[in-house]
């Protein structure tokens, strides 16, 4: 029974000292945390700024109704190419093209009635020139009659010429004053007759002009009738047939929508970006863009142009336009020109693009996820014994420990040091450092939790292993 009890003895003794020292050891790591780490090292860094949207060509119109009508002719097919100037449909113009004739006859005979007054009157300045010279020989033959009246009158004094001669010379003086009276009578009933002549003619004129501002209206009533393309293109929608009726002044309304012509010269990707991303776009960037209905190819472009104006996420309408002020996400829109275009490309494709908005050669990175934010005070050691009032604490210093600081826990003697740094540009998975880390640097990448949770100068250990992998 003695050695029966001393077996059972020294069992227990053995179980009490393993279990003691198991318990020994999971206090002393009791406070030692688990992570995961990688070095800083050097590389190449592409930052990237991720938007989505749709393909749209760089100009194009819709082409609305003018006027009400319906369609009596169409004249091109949905993927037709179209000229400037070309028309492309017609609507119903009975009245419009008899206004148009009717105008046209009143102004032909208006010409008419003004070119016949233009003629009388280019009659009577012939006719008044005529009757003007016609006054200036009459009198030049009434100066050579009163010259030989007067010498007769003098003769006759003198006895020297028979009483006949006198009177014959006297009666063909006052002949010709008559004459002269008469011919100038003539020349300024002529004057005026010119004077009514041009008035008419003036009246005419005017006439021809009031009918020509009447025909000039119908006429652009008439042109509103036919659908003119403005710009050489390709036709990408066409919503009517022949024989439907189109309203005009109706926006956005699809009864007022003939069709849609645009210039596939220039596509572009009209994407939105984050309002926290679009401060790091500017023009000319270049960009990779991605079409969701051609898979498996990339495009290059490059920024062309970026809105001003907030767009709201959730309505798609401008920030400007909503009466109330709004918190929600915002966009702006982006514009990416495709340097070479596929031929099947569409209007409307979605698509993504990547534009590129900084790159770096050989910089120093650490993976994002290593990144983390302190505040100064629970960086700073604390004193053991000695309680701090907060009552009587420092204002500028309470300011100060409320300080956050972005920085990494760096691999130091087993303990994590946390180290402030300045950061760059953000690639996909990593971020440059500026300042803070040389090259080889031993930081903690993980786990997300310990990251979030572990404090300054703690014990770690590393556990680099792949989830899964059983520990070496």
């Amino acid at each position: 029974m003695k050695k029966k009890w001393k077996w059972i003895l020294g069992i227990t003794t053995l179980v009490v000292v393993a279990g003691g020292s198991a318990i020994a050891v999971k206090m002393r790591d009791r406070d030692v945390v688990s992570v995961q780490t990688g070095r800083a090292v050097r590389q190449d860094l592409v930052s990237l700024v991720t938007a989505s949207g749709e393909i749209k060509p760089r100009n194009y119109v819709n082409i609305g109704a003018n006027v009400m009508g319906r369609i009596t002719e169409l004249k091109v097919r949905e993927g037709d190419r179209v000229a400037r100037s070309q028309v492309l449909a017609r609507l119903e113009s009975v009245q419009a093209e008899a206004d148009v004739q009717a105008q046209q006859a009143s102004l032909n005979s208006s010409l008419a009635e003004a070119a016949a007054s233009e003629a009388g009157l280019l009659a009577m300045d012939e006719n008044l020139k005529t009757a003007a010279a016609s006054v200036d020989r009459a009198r030049a033959e009434l100066d050579r009659a009163r010259l030989d009246y007067e010498r007769a009158e003098q003769l006759w004094k003198e006895k020297l010429i028979a009483r006949q001669e006198f009177d014959s010379k006297k009666a063909q003086f006052d002949a010709l004053e008559a004459g002269v009276r008469e011919a100038v009578s003539r020349v300024a009933q002529m004057k005026a007759q010119r004077q009514q002549t041009a008035a008419q003619l003036s009246s005419a004129q005017r006439r021809v002009a009031q009918v020509r501002a009447t025909l000039n209206r119908f006429s652009d009533v008439l042109q509103k009738h036919s659908a003119v393309s403005p710009i050489d293109g390709i036709v990408t929608n066409l919503p009517v047939r022949e024989g439907e009726t189109v309203v005009p002044g109706v926006q956005n309304s699809s009864a007022s929508l003939i069709m849609t012509i645009a210039d596939m010269s220039i596509i572009t990707a009209e994407v939105k970006v984050d309002e926290t991303d679009i401060v790091n776009v500017s023009m000319d960037q270049e960009a990779d863009i991605t079409i969701d209905a051609i898979p498996g190819k990339t495009y290059r472009g490059r920024v062309i142009e970026i809105g001003n104006t907030a767009i709201l996420r959730s309505t798609g309408l401008a920030a400007s336009q909503s009466a109330v002020s709004s918190q929600e996400a915002k966009d702006f829109k982006v514009v990416v020109a495709l340097n070479d275009p596929p031929v099947e490309i569409r209007p409307g494709l979605s698509c993504t693009a990547k534009i590129i908005t900084a790159t770096r050669e050989k910089a120093l990175s650490i993976p994002i996820q290593a990144l983390t934010v302190r505040q100064r005070g629970d960086l700073e050691p604390k004193k053991e014994g000695t309680v701090q009032a907060s009552t009587k604490a420092d204002p500028e210093k309470a300011k100060r420990d409320k300080e956050e600081l972005q920085g990494v826990f760096v691999i130091a003697a087993g303990q994590a040091k946390f180290v402030e740094v300045k950061t760059g540009i953000t690639g996909a998975t990593d971020i440059e450092v500026l300042t803070g880390l040389k090259e080889g640097d031993e930081i903690i990448t993980g786990s997300y939790r310990a990251i979030r949770t572990l404090r300054n100068e703690a014990k770690v250990k590393i556990d680099n292993k792949t989830p899964g992998q059983p520990a070496q």
